[in-house]
């Protein structure tokens, strides 16, 4: 992420296999790519390293995290996640948490100590039909709002970031779903068809969909200005992924 200081991804991999993943492209080699989602290195030295730095983090950017989710399912047990952020309440980064986990609701506690900080939940469809054809090992959506709602709630700085969005079977519902949240700050990019490929053998059921939906260009903007008439505001873009 070009416009943080820093970035932390505290795992290699990721276990939720979200077929249009750019980060998938970021492996060693083609197997790796082909079974995106199927594995997760834990970077086990990420505490000692972050301990070691000798540049003062007060006051600078990290966003965690750019090609991986931190909140992975292996997480629960570790708990390295939450090790780095008991390091990093210590210097007081501005800090910005990419997840699609409901997991991070366990760090409440330790998130309301930053003096700037923001939790993303990615949430990218209204359906679970489209999550299970994308996102075939991410949680539920309700699960997920319900978690942003609970960070919200905390006081801490929230966004839920629709990116990309897929197919939206009703975008007012939509919309009134995350209003509830009681989230103020929406972000929303387009998923391209055309470009790059698919993972973990999610492309035919995938592709499927989208012709069901008729979902294409044009369907995505006016979704998108439905969603921006019905929400209190909506960046598109890099823009809403600025720093905290």
């Amino acid at each position: 992420m070009a416009d943080y200081d820093f970035t932390l991804n505290p795992y290699s991999g990721c276990g939720f296999g979200c077929s249009y993943c750019y980060a998938a492209f970021f492996s060693r080699d083609q197997e790796r790519q082909n079974t995106w989602g199927q594995w997760v290195e834990v970077k086990a030295n990420a505490l000692d390293r972050l301990r070691r730095m000798r540049t003062p983090l007060q006051g600078r950017s990290i966003y965690m995290s750019s090609v991986t989710d931190p909140y992975q399912p292996v997480e629960k047990k570790l708990g390295l996640v939450r090790g780095l952020l008991e390091e990093l309440v210590k210097q007081q980064p501005r800090l910005v948490v990419q997840t699609r986990s409901p997991l991070v609701t366990r760090d409440i506690d330790l998130l309301t100590k930053f003096e700037h900080v923001r939790v993303n939940m990615t949430v990218t469809t209204d359906s679970d039909a489209v999550r299970k054809a994308f996102e075939p090992s991410c949680p539920g959506n309700r699960f997920r709002l319900q978690a942003i709602a609970e960070v919200q709630a905390a006081g801490i700085e929230t966004s839920v970031t629709m990116t990309p969005l897929l197919p939206v079977v009703d975008p007012v519902a939509f919309a009134a779903a995350l209003r509830a949240t009681g989230v103020r700050r929406f972000v929303v990019q387009p998923f391209h068809v055309d470009r790059g490929r698919f993972v973990a053998g999610t492309r035919e059921p995938a592709l499927a969909l989208l012709r069901d939906m008729d979902w294409d260009a044009a369907k995505y903007r006016t979704t998108v200005e439905i969603l921006r008439r019905e929400l209190p505001s909506l960046d598109e873009g890099r823009e809403g992924f600025a720093p905290q």
